[in-house]
C-alpha cells in the first residue's frame, strides 16, 4: 500500500516535471521573440533619432538661408493661412508633412 502511494506520487511529480519543462520551453521561445522585437525597436528608435537630427540640421540650414536671403533681398512669403502643417499621429514613421494649398 505504501509502495502504491509512492508510485502515484512519483507519477504525479513526473507529470508536473513535464508540464514545467513545457512551460520553460514556451517561456524561452517567448523570451527570444521579445528580445528580437526589442532589438528591432531599438534599431527603429536609433533611425528615428538620426532622422530627427537630419531634419533639425536641414531646418537650421533653411532658416539660415532664409535669414541670409532677408539680409540680401526681401523674400515674399505666402500668407500664413495658405500653409497648413499636419503632424502624423497614427504611429506612422513619416515625419511631419507640410501641405501648401493655392486658393
Amino acid at each position: 500500500e505504501k509502495n502504491l502511494k509512492l508510485e502515484e506520487k512519483i507519477t504525479m511529480l513526473q507529470q508536473q516535471n513535464e508540464e514545467l519543462r513545457a512551460r520553460i520551453e514556451q517561456n524561452t521561445v517567448i523570451t527570444r521573440q521579445l528580445s528580437e522585437e526589442n532589438a528591432n525597436l531599438q534599431e527603429y528608435v536609433e533611425k528615428e533619432v538620426e532622422e530627427k537630427k537630419k531634419l533639425s540640421r536641414t531646418n537650421e540650414e533653411l532658416l539660415w538661408k532664409l535669414q541670409e536671403g532677408d539680409a540680401v533681398s526681401p523674400v515674399k512669403l505666402p500668407p500664413a493661412s495658405s500653409t497648413s502643417f499636419y503632424r502624423c499621429s497614427s504611429g506612422n514613421s513619416s515625419p511631419a508633412k507640410v501641405r501648401t494649398s493655392r486658393r
